[in-house]
């Protein structure tokens, strides 16, 4: 109640919306019956050593002395200030803000609580070390961040900013420090927005020791809505988030950009709020305070609050009523600020090749006296659902066994292992077992030919010299008498655990089962498998909902799902996304199929997403960027009314078959990503894995997600391997034209393969510089310094009489994308992201100097750097004049 004794006393409407909403926020969440579940305290008063963390000794002392002041002298001084009002209890509230937060810090750090909302007035985060801004005094989270670091030890703070105002006063204090990364989405509309100050635009990324510490993402156009936001965090702050390695997470929570807010003019959902919260929640092990900031539309804003604190109590996400494809202005903006990064952060540096797509999308203007009714309608869409996860298991399943080798890896104690593991740990008693049950042959119909079904069913009483007879007739598959009735079982308990999800009887599933399915085609058995599981629970859903019913099933097994890629590739009501070992086609089931080029087929073209993995063992690093640059933002805007998970334990550490290193620990947070979709219905189906502890600790940490637990620490990520990133930039570039969420790399991130110590890409400083075009024109371009000179110059041979033809393809694979010509032997080869061919042959000849055709800068193989030479003009020249019909100006 103390923070709503003061108001402004020469305008009385200038905070009546401040007041009001701290009165109103807190009768909202009892209306709701969060009382229930929240720890609420009494606020304490900061001290003053406590304020002076932050803030100036004589800037405290001015503020103490307002408690005396008259109204004419509070005026006064509030006049000295930008956008700020002062009252006798203006000092009193502040304190008590700022005390709040450091309670909840306090809490949060020794484990007492998992996390908190800190509901107070004034807001803070304009507030400088020695003046007031923009209704602020003290700064709240700044301070908070230097206590947490003096009084708890914490290293590293994030502190996320989604007011829609720029917090500069953060800003400000931590722009040279680089334990505080400090990340702002705000209105700017190129610097008219208030504070209207050049340095909330992208380009300032700090300085000194705390270059790259801080992000800004300015919007600058109104009516930003759900998907803009959710595509900023997913693709620009989760990465750098992860790559940073909080130990706690601080949020500046304004929601004047909630739909409504007269001062903020956005169209963001209150829901997205809950997602945004959810996603923060995968880092810092779930340390996380929010403390209010700005929101000036009472009902909006109360709805943003309780939409985050449903987060922070574990309720799932909501389904988002916006589309999910973020705008056009959106994409410009997150590219830019990418760029401004891209020299700090590796897990930034994962873009390749621009792309150049036209993006179209329908506009709905929606006017101010709608506002309330949107609301209305969205808080009516909230429902609280069952907080119990649905767990399967049934030990029929474990009779399907190779008769001919016992040592076969898919071995009938991969589940009983798993199941006893999950009553180890105490996540049994946690969940609602729910009955299996066989499927019935309709059912399996739902994706399988009657041939097929009736096949496999015959091996019920099949002579043993039959079964291995039949069993070598298929690729990699063993079968006994009692294989048709474990696949039964293990469809059939999918379809229970399936319907107990849609009908509300628990949140979200996991299903210990096998055989497993994913390789079952629709008419032949395959791989250890003898009918599609996850396929025939997705069909089984839309059969008992409605046939549109949007399905994504995210495939994470090691091995490639060949059946359930085929049985839905022309289909757009079920997005299917794996994440495979590829190996150039040469790793099971060793196909074509499995490339990143196979999008699907007539309407389910783009529905296909093939994440296929070449060279290395991909771990966790290759996996988190994976999901944060793919498949989070192709599933986001697709928006999944159910998620199911192929969850095939063979890409974990220490699988015989797989070779990965894929943690537990990385799986939580992969589970931990998907569950912010589909309103939370999540079922994981357990595919392969044939490491008995490696597929327990891994599914267990699955369901310990499902259950609501904060996400273990992912400790010092490396970068991911550079094999990845082509797969990833691969990927980007087959599926932009579907998916708009993907177009973020533009004309505005260009990367610089030069190397760090460790042998990882990393660019060099970006400066941007003037290129002129053939007609005359000025792009902007990002380029890097290059070296003046380097041994290998000499290496350089005259053009050839014929001179240098800019669009030849590629010689070995015929390839018309970013293509390079060597400067010795002058062979036109293509580049890294694509097949990599010039890399190879640069190994293999010993020709170190190529010339790019995409932006005509030539590279040195053996100094690995970007040289700019008098020698290299004859081969610049001659290229330019082919591309831009001009020679360039002779070299200076």
């Amino acid at each position: 109640d103390a923070f709503t004794h003061f108001h402004c006393l020469w305008d009385r409407y200038s905070c009546s919306d401040d007041v009001i909403v701290n009165r109103f926020v807190p009768e909202f969440l009892l209306f709701l019956s969060f009382d229930w579940f929240i720890f609420a305290f009494k606020a304490r008063a900061v001290s003053e050593a406590e304020l002076l963390l932050v803030h100036t000794k004589e800037y405290v002392e001015l503020m103490k002395s307002t408690q005396k002041m008259t109204e004419e002298e509070l005026k006064t001084l509030a006049h000295k200030y930008d956008s700020v009002y002062l009252h006798p209890e203006f000092f009193a509230s502040a304190c008590l803000a700022v005390g709040s937060v450091l309670q909840l810090v306090d809490k949060v750090m020794t484990a007492q609580l998992r996390n908190g909302f800190s509901i107070n007035r004034p807001p803070g985060h304009h507030a400088h070390a020695d003046k007031m801004n923009g209704y602020c005094m003290f700064n709240n989270l700044a301070i908070a961040a230097r206590y947490a670091q003096k009084q708890h030890g914490v290293k590293r703070v994030l502190i996320v900013d989604w007011d829609v105002h720029h917090g500069q006063g953060i800003q400000y204090i931590f722009e040279e420090d680089p334990s505080v990364l400090y990340f702002s989405v705000h209105r700017y509309e190129d610097g008219s927005f208030w504070p209207h100050l050049k340095e909330s635009d992208s380009s300032s990324v700090g300085s000194g020791a705390g270059q790259g510490y801080n992000i800004n993402l300015p919007w600058n156009k109104t009516g930003m809505e759900d998907g803009d936001y959710v595509t900023a965090f997913q693709q620009l702050l989760l990465p750098v988030a992860y790559e940073f390695q909080p130990q706690l997470v601080l949020v500046a929570a304004g929601f004047d950009s909630v739909i409504g807010d007269p001062k903020g003019e956005m169209r963001v959902s209150p829901q997205c709020f809950s997602i945004l919260t959810h996603m923060l929640k995968g880092v810092a092990q779930g340390r996380l305070v929010l403390a209010l900031e700005g929101g000036y539309n009472l009902q909006s804003t109360a709805e943003g609050v309780c939409a985050s604190v449903r987060s922070l109590l574990g309720d799932p996400c909501p389904h988002l009523t916006s589309p999910g494809a973020p705008s056009e202005s959106a994409l410009k903006s997150i590219s830019e600020t990418i760029s401004a990064l891209y020299p700090f952060w590796k897990s930034l540096q994962i873009f390749g090749k621009k792309i150049f797509i036209f993006i179209f999308r329908y506009k709905v203007n929606i006017h101010h006296h709608f506002y309330s009714k949107i609301i209305q309608y969205m808080c009516a869409e909230v429902k609280v659902s069952s907080p119990i996860t649905g767990l399967v298991y049934d030990q029929r399943m474990m009779l399907h066994h190779n008769m001919w080798d016992g040592h076969h890896p898919e071995l009938p104690q991969r589940i009983s292992r798993i199941f006893s593991r999950h009553e180890e740990l105490g996540l049994l008693s946690r969940c609602l077992q729910i009955p299996a049950r066989l499927a019935t042959e309709e059912e399996l119909a739902l994706c399988h030919s009657s041939a097929h079904i009736s096949t496999i069913k015959s091996t019920e009483h099949m002579k043993p010299r039959d079964l291995h007879r039949l069993g070598n007739d298929y690729n990699s598959i063993y079968i006994c008498n009692e294989s048709y009735t474990c696949a039964l079982v293990a469809a059939g308990s999918c379809f229970n655990s399936v319907r107990a999800i849609i009908t509300g009887q628990v949140r979200n599933g996991v299903a210990i089962v096998r055989p497993p399915g994913h390789h079952a085609e629709k008419d032949t058995a395959c791989g250890f498998c003898f009918f599609n599981t996850a396929a025939l629970t997705a069909r089984y859903a839309q059969s008992i909902t409605h046939e549109s019913l949007r399905v994504l099933i995210l495939d994470w097994d090691v091995h490639h799902g060949n059946g359930t890629q085929h049985i839905f590739e022309e289909d757009d009501s079920v997005l299917y996304i794996s994440l495979h070992r590829y190996e150039d086609g040469t790793f099971f089931p060793s196909s074509e199929d499995a490339n990143y080029d196979k999008v699907g087929v007539g309407k389910g073209t783009g529905y296909n997403v093939n994440i296929p993995w070449n060279g290395g063992k991909m771990g966790d690093p290759e996996y988190m960027a994976a999901f944060h640059h793919i498949v989070m933002p192709i599933a986001r805007e697709f928006a999944p009314e159910l998620v199911l998970v192929s969850a095939g334990f063979d890409a974990a550490r220490g699988d015989p078959l797989g070779g990965y290193q894929v943690t537990p620990e990385g799986y939580a947070h992969l589970t931990h990503q998907l569950m912010s979709l589909a309103a939370g219905r999540v079922l994981v189906i357990l595919e392969g894995g044939y490491n008995l502890t490696s597929i327990s600790e891994s599914m267990s940490m699955c369901t310990s997600m499902l259950l609501g637990d904060s996400p273990p620490s992912l400790d010092n990520l490396p970068p991911p391997k550079t094999s990845a990133t082509v797969t990833i930039n691969n990927v980007l570039r087959a599926h932009a034209p579907f998916w708009s969420s993907l177009r973020i790399q533009s004309e505005f991130v260009k990367p610089n393969p030069q190397r760090d110590s460790a042998g990882q890409e990393s660019p060099l400083k970006l400066k941007s510089e003037k290129a002129s075009a053939g007609d005359g024109t000025h792009d902007t371009m990002y380029v890097v310094d290059p070296l003046s000179w380097c041994p290998h110059l000499e290496s350089v041979r005259p053009v050839p009489a014929g001179g240098i033809d800019v669009f030849l393809p590629c010689e070995e694979c015929g390839g018309d994308t970013e293509n390079w010509i060597c400067l010795f032997c002058y062979k036109v080869l293509c580049g890294r992201y694509v097949k990599q061919h010039m890399v190879t042959h640069g190994q293999v000849s010993g020709h170190p100097m190529v010339l790019s055709f995409a932006d005509l800068s030539v590279w040195c193989y053996a100094c690995e750097s970007y040289i700019h030479n008098k020698v290299l003009h004859e081969a610049k020249s001659a290229a330019h004049l082919v591309k831009f019909g001009e020679e360039i100006p002779p070299f200076s």
